[in-house]
Order: C-alpha cells, then structure tokens, then sequence
C-alpha cells in the first residue's frame, strides 16, 4: 500500500470540462476521475498536510488516496475489506475486473430512500483499477452515498415538476427540515415542485411567480400565491421568514444581488438556492460571492444539472467557524 499526497475528483457527471478547469494542475484523469496527488516517497502514511483547492463541480472526492498493488482480486478484496466496509467501484478500464472485485465486497445499500432519512455514518470509500494488478482508491470520501450518487423514493402523483428532488437533497444534506407551521418564501415557485415540497413538511408557503402554479398545488393547505417577479419583491413587503427557497431561472449575479438585500434585512434565517449557469460557461466570480457569504456551503447535487446550490443556514452563521 501506498499512500499518496493530494485528493481525487470525481466530476458532477456531465461537466467534467468545468472540473478541469478549475484544477489545471491535475496530474492524472481516469474517464472523470480528476487526480491531483503525489506519491509518498517511502511508502508509509505520511503526515505531512497537502492543500487541496476546493472545487464545486464534483459527485464526490477521495480524500485519502492511495495506490495497492495486488495479485488476485480475491486479495484486492481482502486488503480494502480490512480497512473498512463500504467501496464504491468506479470502473475506467478492465471492468469485468473491476465489478469482480466489487462482487468480492460486501454489497452497498443502493436502494431508493424514502425522504426524510438520515445520512449515512459508515464512511464511504471508492476504487478503481489503473492496471490489471494496480488499484487506485480511498477509504474515506466527502459523500456518503456511492460514487455521490442516490435516489430517493419519487412520488410520482403529488408534485407537478421532479425539482423537488433537488430541495430535498439540499434538506437532506443541511441535516435540518422546515418545522411544521414555519413560513418558506418559495421565489420562481411555478409550477409548484419546491412549494409542494414544503407544504408536504406542514411549513406555510408564499409561493412566488409571474406563471400560474398548478392547481394541486394552490389547493395544499398552507399554500398562498403571489403572481409577482420575485426579484423585485423587497424584504421588507414580504417580512420575517424562516426558510428562504429559490429556483429561479436567472443569472447568478442577479440572484446574488437579490439575495443581499435579504443578508442586509436579517429577515431571513435559511435559505436554499439554485445558482443557475447561463449558457456553457461556469460564472466562478459569482459563485465564490455566494461561498464567502458567512454560513455558506456552495455544492452540486447529484439532482442538479448546470447549476449548483448554495445552503445557509442561521445555525451556520452562528456557528464560532463562521
């Protein structure tokens, strides 16, 4: 075993290019496998602490890499079982060798989750095979799930659009839900997925838009509509609210300006937004504003797709980190 200096991205699938682009001194790229390490000299674990750069358009990120050379898989099998349980595989090349190791490890829980549900607490590590004798994997990585990737179990009736999944991957992850009788302003709400998302917690909702929501929805309990741009929509009509919920169709930086003047009112404890890209680039500039914001997580979901999804919370502002 061989322990390396550095990290490994697993990019958001589909957006790769962003990834590269924001780790251009990678040193090695298994299909979207982005690898910036270097290998410890003597073979031990070393102690010595390596900056990893943040980057926001991954699935999940191998923290402690390391290399295992191997002479049959039932002993590549063994050596990781020996460090912990759970091993995603991430196949590039040789997967028929590659699942065979998997299939000697124990089985993952991959089954659709019922939302709500608690994260995982067994860490989750990943391999993937760089030779026939030559595996590359960590035991530890930042997503819990395998690989990044998860389902929950959809309800294919009650919501008008799939977006709900998106909110409640980002409740799931701020380990934290809406109270029952709580007051969500759900800004560019039509056609109603988030706001059925948090009228189905019991949270009381002003659901925002110039389009008209579904009619299901505006006939959940708890539900009020507005027909309004929600950008032009002052803190200060709308008033002290406990969950601030954006999927707006817009430009970063508009959001981004939007979003201020609700930090500037200190009407809103929590907030869950959507940082959609316009057309193919990636605006970093106005993503690292909303990053720096106090409280602040910037991540892709695995139910994003050209965006990501910035999470404050009052319980992070005020946290001694912040």
């Amino acid at each position: 075993m061989r322990y390396l200096h550095g990290v490994a991205y697993l990019a958001a699938r589909g957006f790769l290019q962003h990834l590269l682009d924001e780790l251009p001194d990678y040193n090695r790229l298994d299909g979207e496998l982005v690898s910036r390490w270097k290998e410890e000299p003597s073979g031990g674990t070393s102690t010595e602490t390596i900056q990893a750069p943040h980057a926001y358009w991954t699935r999940t990120v191998w923290l402690e890499p390391f290399l295992m050379e191997f002479d049959s898989i039932s002993k590549a099998a063994k050596g990781m079982r020996a460090m912990q349980r759970n091993w995603a595989p991430y196949p590039t090349i040789l997967q028929r060798r590659t699942a065979l190791i998997a299939e000697a490890l124990p089985p993952l829980p991959l089954k659709a989750k019922a939302f709500p549900f608690g994260l995982p607490k067994s860490p989750m590590g990943g391999f993937t095979l760089l030779g026939e004798n030559l595996l590359l994997g960590s035991a530890l990585c930042s997503s819990p799930f395998p690989n990044g990737e998860f389902s929950f179990v959809e309800d294919k009736l009650g919501p008008p659009s799939r977006a709900y999944r998106k909110l409640w991957e980002a409740l799931l992850l701020a380990q934290t839900l809406p109270n029952p009788g709580d007051f969500c302003l759900d800004a560019g709400a039509s056609p109603g997925g988030w706001t059925w998302a948090l009228a189905k917690l019991g949270a009381k909702v002003l659901a925002v838009d110039r389009a008209a929501l579904d009619p299901s929805i505006l006939a959940m309990p708890g539900v009020e509509y507005l027909r309004h741009d929600a950008f032009t929509l002052k803190p200060a009509e709308c008033g002290a609210v406990d969950w601030l919920c954006s999927d707006v169709i817009c430009y970063p930086r508009a959001l981004y300006e939007w979003i201020s003047l609700w930090l500037e009112s200190g009407l809103a404890q929590n907030y869950i937004c959507t940082i959609k890209m316009q057309g193919p680039s990636f605006d970093r500039e106005t993503t690292e504003l909303f990053a720096r914001i106090p409280g602040s997580k910037v991540l892709h979901l695995w139910h994003n797709r050209h965006e990501l999804t910035w999470i404050n919370l009052k319980s992070w502002r005020d946290a001694p980190e912040a």
